[in-house]
């Protein structure tokens, strides 16, 4: 089964209902389908073919989902990039990734100017520059083109998480990891279907937005895009476009709280809420229950690497508030101690590792791009280990309690530890530094930082976040930096974050 098999199938059978939303563009499923396929054209004509990879530097819009179809389309691989990433950080991945060709935007030229720029550069809207490919001057260029591709042939994304060294590696993800759960799990755990129409509140690089263009490409659900998150603008495209579904991490909801409750009738056909990331705070969930007492919300537990795994029903959100649910039905899940032994005791804390048949089949990834080791780390016996500690009660409802990656989830964003605090040792007055998440009312949990100067130093912490903004995504800098004298560390000298999160105060 492929991607582009099921839009064509929608093109057939009702080709002018519509199929995407952005701005004042409105794509039909036919003219979806018949746009991608001259995009298609158009990269093939320059050379891109099966197995290369393809840059996406775009915000969201309509022509990411058209540049990702066209992609998969030759047999290629698309590599979403942040667009809050430092140029650093994306000149990385493009250098990683080695891509054949590359979508940007205006907003996104930046993110090149470390970046060799020896392949085509198609900018989607505003002037061109240089060598520069106009976006729509070139899918208008070509007729329709289909491509006979192998049958093997099921790669089509490379997402890009950073690790705990800081390093970002790539999660190898195919057509089959997307329709398995985007296509099936969530008809059969959401009852999604082709009567509901989407709003996307997070940016699609993320995998709980693009989720939702899966279930508009497989289901047939039409799909409405949010260039940029705002509150009111959400309740008015609710209002006028009859959004049945919304997708968000709790952040989105916290925000668009306000609006709910000033202008409820204004999320009337709203019938459904799915929400990933850290924590949904009962209070939130409680309030939208009230205000929009017709909607159920499902909850789940995500990463780049697996998509859902789990689901906490919308009769269960205030009854078990801090249980990422119980496993989806097909996912196997087992907690593993760190001396690599089963963990069956009630309540008793391990790495949550899962596993749904073969790696890139069903639901976990294939493997990490060019990164064999870390393939063989985290996969083994088709089993992936998350990285993340959790407890099950005696119901089989999953808990997570900790982060063994020190990955910290602010708005939506995973923050690795480490890659903060190398930004951090990179200041010639800091000897030490460690980091970690802490509660933060608006983001589910905001980064701290705990840092040791070197003798005779003086720093203010405005400093050290200015130093940070120009290493690393303004998303990850520090919100709160605390000087001290000596970091608490264990006998073998690990520091001791519980112990700073513990008697962490908000300035």
């Amino acid at each position: 089964m492929k991607l582009p098999a099921f839009l064509a199938a929608h093109a057939r059978a009702t080709p002018e209902r519509e199929a995407l939303i952005c701005g004042a563009l409105r794509l039909s499923f036919v003219a979806l389908d018949t746009r991608s396929d001259q995009l298609a054209a158009a990269l093939h004509a320059r050379g891109v073919g099966v197995g290369d990879r393809v840059a996406v530097l775009l915000p969201n819009c309509a022509e990411y989902v058209l540049a990702f179809l066209a992609i998969i389309k030759v047999g290629a691989i698309a590599v979403p990039i942040g667009t809050r990433l430092t140029p650093s950080e994306a000149s990385f991945i493009l250098a990683d990734c080695a891509p054949r060709a590359m979508f940007i935007h205006p907003e996104t030229r930046s993110l090149l100017e470390r970046a060799t720029h020896d392949v085509p550069v198609i900018l989607v809207a505003g002037e061109t520059q240089g060598q520069e490919l106009d976006f729509d001057a070139l899918w208008q260029a070509h007729a329709p083109q289909r491509f006979d591709l192998p049958v093997h042939q099921d790669d089509c994304m490379i997402a890009y998480t950073s690790g705990t060294t800081g390093r970002p590696k790539g999660a190898i993800l195919t057509q089959s990891n997307y329709f398995v759960p985007n296509a099936y799990i969530n008809a059969l755990e959401w009852g999604i279907n082709a009567n509901d129409k989407h709003l996307i509140t997070t940016p699609l690089t993320h995998r709980t937005a693009f989720g939702r263009v899966i279930n508009m490409l497989c289901i047939g659900s039409p799909l409405v895009i949010l260039p940029r998150f705002d509150a009111n603008e959400a309740a008015r495209l609710c209002a006028t476009e009859g959004i049945t579904v919304l997708g968000m991490v709790p952040t989105v909801g916290r925000l668009l709280l306000p609006a709910i409750e000033a202008q409820p009738q204004a999320f009337a056909t709203v019938r459904l809420l799915v929400a990933t990331g850290e924590a949904f705070p009962r209070e939130v969930k409680a309030r939208i229950m009230q205000a929009l007492p017709q909607i159920g919300i499902h909850s789940y537990f995500a990463m780049t690497e697996c998509g859902a795994l789990t689901n906490l029903p919308p009769e269960e959100q205030l009854t078990r508030p801090t249980s990422i649910g119980r496993p989806i039905a097909g996912i196997e899940v087992r907690l593993m101690s760190a001396a690599g032994e089963l963990v069956t005791e009630e309540d008793a804390i391990g790495e949550l590792q899962v596993r749904s048949g073969e790696p890139g089949r069903f639901v976990t990834l294939r493997g990490y791009f060019n990164r064999p080791q870390e393939t063989a780390e985290a996969l083994r016996d088709g089993w992936f280990a998350t990285g993340d500690l959790a407890r099950r009660d005696a119901e089989g409802y999953l808990y997570i309690v900790d982060r063994k990656k020190d990955m910290v989830l602010s708005g939506g964003y995973n923050i690795y530890s480490k890659e903060v605090e190398a930004a951090l040792l990179e200041h010639p007055a800091v000897q030490d530094a460690a980091v970690a998440g802490v509660p933060d009312a608006m983001y589910g949990e905001a980064v701290a930082a705990w840092v040791e100067l070197r003798p005779g130093e003086h720093l203010v912490a405005e400093a050290l976040i200015e130093h940070c903004r120009n290493r690393i995504a303004g998303y990850k800098k520090p919100k709160y930096v605390m000087f001290v004298d000596a970091l608490p560390r264990n006998s073998s000298g690990k520091v001791l974050k519980y112990q700073l999160k513990a008697n962490f105060v908000a300035p």
